[in-house]
């Protein structure tokens, strides 16, 4: 059995990726090993999510990488993200996955929210 346990993203926009995600509901602690660098750690039912700065001789983050999350309701965490400026880049919609939105983080990646079902 394979199950993922960590996802780190690096950006050069820390606080900003922070406020992101705590609008989706995760609360990150801030931290670091022994000498590296500062940086966001979430624990996420099973897996640790982190955010690192940018190397430094990195520039610009990486966008191609795709993350999704299930969160309570989609309705309500649009407006609380619409209030912090981010974008939408696919509306609400019911699909075969549920009811489903796309939208950018702070480094423009694309995050797909998917409201949990009710069992």
């Amino acid at each position: 059995m394979v199950q993922l346990n960590l996802v780190v993203i690096k950006t050069n926009k820390q606080e900003e990726q922070v406020r992101f995600y705590n609008a989706l509901g995760i609360t990150f602690s801030h931290h670091r090993h022994g000498n590296g660098p500062y940086h966001y750690a979430a624990e996420l039912d099973g897996f640790t999510f982190e955010i690192y700065p940018l190397p430094k001789d990195v520039t610009e983050p990486d966008t191609t990488t795709r993350l999704g999350f299930t969160i309570e309701s989609l309705n309500d965490t649009l407006k609380d993200l619409v209030e912090i400026g981010v974008e939408t880049v696919q509306a609400p919609a019911s699909t075969e996955w549920g009811y489903v939105a796309v939208v950018k983080d702070a480094d423009g990646r694309r995050i797909e929210l998917v409201e949990k079902l009710i069992k």
